[in-house]
């Protein structure tokens, strides 16, 4: 029975195929796409992805029935959170301008299989949230001319009563959705052009109601008589927060647009920077004039600007804000098709999705495949499904983003720049038993004299330290972690981070109300879990990091991405079970179809090294020089032959 167990050798080498990370061009600029995008472009791309639909309704809603007017402050901290994983993505960016996303950030970072999924939830989360604002977009519209269209379509088609399945068909979302993709399909410039037409109206109808709003505001909406400014207090606003954040998801369409910028080590962190700020401004302000114009518990949430300035008298400045908010909605479709597609390509490209996605039009020079099918899928889902239990899915998706690229962040600023001395491997460990060197002292064996070669002369200039590398300042106090190669320790400092983190959270959603733990064990376990986090980033912390004056880096790290690691677990602990078990049979789905095809047809395996037996090991003396630290150890089943003049002289150079 045990030859049909696998061997320890055939679990590494699989475990190894999991874990692998993609190998980067020497040329990153060298792409298949045109390089036509300015920062422009990008911050409208990106302003587009955020301030959609949500602007005229979420405000409303929130303010209503979560936070009153403390929505301002729910707004400010959501908005603070998104900037911690909006710096990683422009981090990343910046440092790899290649299409992809978060699935290109974790693949160069942290692991294939971890990619793949990251992957693989991104492209449902385009493909629902796009088929829902095309729904939203039908609806809006619809209810302009009192839902004729509705009740045309019920009439003539009929309406549905199956479970999963919309009411009735909505032809016109399906339409625009198709119209979208035909755009699209055009070129990154077209998709670009006409994203500044709808911006552009969209920013000037904000205007209008910025303007028009602080001239009809009363003060005395947020005095006491009404309320007050925080009448569901603190608890209210961090559950505004969390409803908040959400209008934040969109400005990954700039890291997915990076390999088509003109000059994306600066146009991207700049366009992500810009784009949030506008985005969070134009939510704050508009939060201000919508809570002053009116009190907020009148407000109507389906169409709490548009009933705001119906109540103050100007009704006619309804259609001006049911016009911005269609030209919002058709940017946010314009950033769904137009992401969703180039992250398909860039999996396909590496041989984890299937092939023909990755062919790109010679004209065009966009993925013209992947924007035709995911452009009928999409449209498909909009016009016979109910997508309304489907929308909270979104959530985990975005926040399972960004928790794989804060860690990715961390992970790859600890680990040594392309072009270093690769670190030593596994199989090239130092020998336990130690040797008698001349001098007396101890010789270290390793079996690949160029891989070690660079930690010769690390005793002799400390100050000189790669990344990954413990501080000098720690090495009296953590002298046995200089026995781990650089980035070990920070890698397993991570993994511990992330569970100490997840422990945490569940302790702090879950341990009074599903648990019902004791006021003594729900303090010691979330004492003890805390720490756990801490030391995990104080560990990390006494590490030597990459230090880049090239391209944008985040700063404060680890703290930065730490922060959004643990933002991202608890608001993701937050959601139901229902989204919970949609998510793992998705996950199910995407481990088949890494398993069937992706870990067979992955570049990567056509870059992996063939094993090869090792015939000399070297020794590294503690004392004297460079010739005189090298010298040849044969193997026991060889005679002491000496070294070959070839190695000699490699030494010896």
């Amino acid at each position: 029975m045990a030859r049909w167990l696998p061997r320890s050798t055939d679990l590494t080498r699989f475990c190894q195929k999991l874990s692998r990370v993609k190998t980067l061009e020497d040329d990153m600029m060298e792409t298949s796409f045109n390089r036509c995008l300015s920062t422009i472009d990008l911050t409208l791309l990106g302003i587009g992805g955020m301030v959609g639909s949500g602007l005229y309704v979420l405000t409303g809603t929130v303010a209503k029935e979560i936070a009153g007017p403390a929505v301002i402050v729910s707004f400010i901290i959501a908005g603070f959170a998104s900037l911690l994983a909006a710096l990683c993505y422009a981090e990343f960016g910046a440092r790899v301008p290649k299409t992809g996303s978060a699935y290109m950030f974790t693949y160069v970072s942290v692991g294939e299989i971890w990619a793949f999924l990251i992957g693989w939830n991104v492209l449902l989360e385009y493909m629902i949230g796009g088929a829902a604002v095309a729904r939203a977009w039908s609806g809006y519209l619809d209810s302009i001319f009192n839902h004729k269209i509705k009740n045309f379509t019920e009439t003539h088609v009929g309406a549905w009563q199956v479970p999963f399945l919309a009411r009735y068909p909505d032809f016109l979302a399906a339409a625009i959705l198709l119209v979208a993709t035909a755009f699209i399909s055009f070129g990154a410039k077209v998709s670009s052009w006409l994203n500044h037409v709808f911006s552009a109206i969209s920013m000037g109808v904000i205007l209008f109601i910025l303007i028009m709003g602080f001239v009809l505001a009363q003060p005395k909406n947020w005095s006491t008589q009404e309320g007050g400014f925080a009448p569901y207090g603190l608890s209210g606003i961090m559950a505004g927060t969390a409803t908040c954040f959400y209008a934040f998801v969109g400005f990954d369409v700039i890291a997915a647009s990076s390999e088509e910028a003109r000059n994306p080590q600066r146009a991207v962190p700049r366009a992500i920077a810009f784009s949030l700020g506008l985005a969070t401004g134009a939510y704050i302000l508009v939060s201000v004039v919508l809570t002053l114009m009116v009190p907020w518990h009148t407000l109507d949430p389906d169409s709490a600007l548009a009933d705001a300035f119906y109540r103050r008298g100007y009704a006619w400045a309804g259609f001006l804000v049911a016009a911005g908010s269609i030209c919002a909605m058709n940017t946010v479709l314009l950033s769904n098709l137009f992401s969703l597609p180039r992250i398909v390509y860039a999996m396909a490209e590496d041989g984890l999705f299937f092939q023909v996605f990755s062919r790109v039009h010679p004209r065009t020079q966009v993925p013209v495949v992947g924007i035709v099918v995911f452009g009928l899928l999409m449209a498909l889902l909009a016009l016979v499904f109910d997508l309304e239990a489907l929308v909270q899915f979104l959530s985990i998706g975005t926040l399972l983003a960004y928790t794989f690229v804060a860690a990715s962040i961390i992970v790859l600023r600890f680990q040594q720049q392309k072009g270093d001395v690769p670190a030593p491997v596994a199989s090239g460990r130092p020998n336990p038993e130690p040797h008698e060197g001349p001098s007396g002292g101890e010789l270290k064996e390793y079996e690949s004299f160029s891989d070690k070669l660079q930690l010769v002369d690390r005793d002799k200039s400390k100050e000189q330290r790669e990344p990954g590398q413990l501080k000098a300042a720690f090495e009296p106090y953590l002298e046995f972690l200089r026995a781990f190669y650089p980035g070990e320790v920070v890698t397993v400092a991570v993994v511990t981070l992330m569970v100490s983190s997840i422990c945490l959270c569940s302790i702090l959603v879950f341990g009074n109300t599903h648990l019902h733990l004791p006021t003594w064990s729900y303090s010691l376990l979330l004492i003890l879990f805390s720490l756990g986090f801490l030391l995990s980033l104080l560990l990390i912390w006494a590490h030597e990091q990459q230090h880049s004056t090239q391209t944008f880096q985040i700063p404060l790290v680890p703290l930065s991405p730490a922060l959004s690691i643990i933002l991202n677990i608890y608001l993701m602990l937050k959601l139901s079970y229902m989204t919970w078990l949609r998510f793992a049979v998705w996950l199910l789905l995407g481990l088949l179809v890494y398993f069937g095809y992706g870990i067979w047809h992955s570049k990567e395996n056509l870059r992996e090294p063939r094993p090869q037996r090792v015939s000399a090991r070297y020794v590294v003396f503690p004392g004297g020089s460079l010739e005189e630290r090298v010298q040849a150890v044969q193997p026991s089943s060889q005679p002491a032959t000496g070294l070959p003049d070839t190695d000699t002289d490699d030494c010896k150079r």
